[in-house]
């Protein structure tokens, strides 16, 4: 099913239960606890990020590198999943058979108030064909780099793995079917700035810390990549928890894998911003985050980045949103 809940049916939404009593979204049902530095956290938690007001592409590093105060922004308050979608999550939506053009997402799917205006940024039935054809044509061919892609197709040790080689439309319809949306660039900017604390890294405390390393996160720091020397790669998702976890709890909002945003990539910002999403078309739609081949200073929580909503990317995922 592509909605846990509705009216008609008389089911409970899942964003009207708080965090200890949340129903099970489908891409956990029955997967095991394997994410976090330990390897026993659960996959999908989600935990509130409060609304506030803070400045886009922002930060106060002690190396002025981000000093632009022009693009204020106010966020409601919305749910940010703990951790980027991993290989075993994303089995279950495969599993499923979702997410192709015979199992579209429903027109609108997704839709939020957005730039003061509700249904908002909904799945547009024109993009079904961007989707694979079928389940057996999306296993191969998230299977989009031989040395770096995490998908296989049986179980094995790469389930804690980001899911990487998705395309936007993937990820988008992903995320709805698991009961959420995909975040809105000024929201993950949030997230990872610490709102109005304007981190440098999503890590920073104080906020003008610029300390990264290997327990942070997983990136390329110059002179060698942090997982799997000399090559690199994405690993387990959380490895660098809770040293490199955001203000509200998310890890891996900077390195590891890039995350797919709502937004198309505009620039410079359109102003104002209140709870808003760039959603007039160019080429390219927004990533955010950094991955494990990414310089430090694109973990910066200011960075902007962005690719072709085509674009197969090893170190490119998804990180889900949620309604409060």
């Amino acid at each position: 099913m592509w909605c846990l809940a509705c009216a008609a049916c008389g089911r409970i939404r899942i964003d009207e239960l708080d965090d200890a009593n949340r129903p099970t979204t489908p891409s956990c049902s029955g997967l095991a606890a394997t994410c976090g530095a330990m390897g026993t956290s659960t996959c999908c938690a989600s935990p509130l990020v409060p609304g506030g007001t803070f400045y886009r592409s922002f930060d106060v590093g002690t190396d002025n590198a981000n000093t632009d105060v022009t693009n204020l922004a106010t966020v409601s308050d919305f749910r940010l999943d703990t951790y980027v979608v991993t290989v075993g999550r994303f089995r279950q939506f495969v599993n499923a058979d979702m997410g192709t053009q015979q199992n579209p997402p429903p027109a609108g799917a997704g839709a939020r108030t957005l730039n003061g205006s509700a249904s908002q940024g909904g799945w547009d039935p024109s993009w079904n064909g961007f989707l694979t054809t079928d389940t057996a044509s999306l296993v191969a061919i998230v299977k989009c780099d031989a040395t770096y892609e995490s998908w296989t197709d049986t179980p094995d040790a790469n389930e804690a793995l980001p899911m990487n080689c998705i395309t936007w439309f993937e990820a988008f319809a992903f995320c709805v079917w698991d009961g959420g949306f995909l975040p809105t660039e000024t929201e993950w900017n949030y997230a990872a700035a610490g709102g109005s604390e304007q981190r440098a890294y999503p890590w920073s405390n104080p906020p003008s810390d610029l300390t990264i390393d290997c327990s942070y996160a997983n990136f390329n720091t110059g002179s060698a990549y942090c997982a799997n020397p000399p090559s690199g790669s994405v690993n387990a998702v959380g490895s660098e928890s809770p040293a490199g976890d955001g203000r509200w709890g998310q890890a891996d909002l900077a390195g590891n894998a890039y995350g797919w945003a709502l937004d198309w990539y505009q620039s410079p910002y359109a102003n104002p911003c209140n709870d808003c999403a760039d959603l007039t078309p160019t080429s390219d739609r927004v990533i955010r985050g950094g991955g494990f081949p990414s310089p430090a200073s694109n973990l910066r929580g200011a960075h902007r980045d962005y690719a072709s909503p085509n674009a197969r990317g090893s170190d490119i995922g998804v990180r889900c949103a949620r309604t409060p």
